[in-house]
């Protein structure tokens, strides 16, 4: 069972649970290796993520699970702020918590991320080259291409009106105004970040009781400045990529990308599903099952 930890980034708290390897089969006398966990669009650790620590733990390692400032039970003023760039803050600061926790081998974190998060990793180990692997899966690695798939499935018009309620409430926050708040995701058709045709029923397969479908509406403007590409020729850490070949929120072409391009070795899995499919059942066991034998290549004694 996961333990409450706190872990604190740029002064402010963030919510954590921490899962204890249940075997000692990676534990050397320099500790346990420990992965680094956090979820990807306005999403929160309870939404999925226990099933694939539970796995991690049970190979021999330890798992820190965390949420970004203003999300579930992490404090921060700001809430619901979907930012790369603080994400990535958060990141570097649980990691650097990870290294100093009893038990642990510094030298032998692990970072995982999914979807949004999937893209944050490669550039957090591109950062600290400490990092002795990375796991990333059905990853967002390129904002622009993003949003040229919104402008696919739901057409100019919707773009264009999403891009003027985050211009707005860019403005109206830099005037002191009370932030606008849109759903992540909703059906296709509404003012939503996400309106694919898979992205309502995704969410609510794997959402738990913290999260909450609500968004600051400027977080929208930095989407293509969130470009993980760029960082994959710095990557020297082991990388392994989940590819769902069928992704609409996250283009695969991207993640192709960078497995092509990063300086490092690479392991690239590839299932014929859909961006939240890879979250459940056939397509969570096979995953995973590779996940905890590439582990076992990095971190494994």
């Amino acid at each position: 069972m996961p333990t409450d930890v706190d872990v604190r980034s740029h002064g402010t708290r963030l919510a954590a649970w921490h899962v204890p390897a249940t075997c000692e089969d990676w534990t050397t006398p320099a500790g346990r290796p420990l992965v680094v966990m956090a979820h990807g669009f306005g999403c929160t650790k309870d939404s999925g993520l226990l099933p694939f620590a539970e796995r991690f733990a049970a190979a021999g390692a330890d798992v820190l699970l965390f949420d970004y400032r203003g999300f579930a039970d992490s404090d921060g003023a700001q809430r619901q702020v979907v930012d790369h760039r603080r994400h990535r803050e958060d990141y570097h600061a649980a990691i650097a918590h990870a290294r100093s926790m009893p038990g642990i081998d510094p030298d032998r974190i692990v970072v995982w991320g999914s979807s949004y998060s999937g893209g944050h990793v490669v550039v957090v180990a591109a950062d600290d080259p400490r990092v002795a692997g990375v796991i990333s899966q059905g990853a967002a690695m390129d904002g622009l291409l993003a949003v040229l798939e919104i402008l696919r499935y739901a057409g100019p018009r919707q773009l264009l009106r999403l891009s003027l309620h985050a211009v707005r409430g860019a403005v109206g926050e830099r005037l002191g105004r009370a932030p606008r708040l849109i759903p992540i995701v909703g059906p296709p058709g509404s003012l939503a970040a996400i309106t694919s045709h898979d992205g309502e029923s995704g969410y609510g397969s794997i959402a738990g009781a913290s999260f909450r479908n609500e968004m600051r509406v400027s977080g929208i403007l930095p989407i293509m400045r969130n470009r993980p590409v760029r960082a994959a020729p710095r990557l020297q850490a082991p990388l392994f990529l989940v590819v769902a070949t069928r992704d609409t929120i996250a283009p695969p072409a991207a993640v192709e990308k960078v497995a092509a391009r990063a300086a490092g070795r690479v392991v690239v899995e590839r299932y014929d599903v859909g961006h939240f499919d890879i979250y459940l059942g056939e397509p969570f066991e096979k995953s995973v099952a590779a996940q905890v034998d590439f582990l076992a290549s990095v971190v494994g004694r």
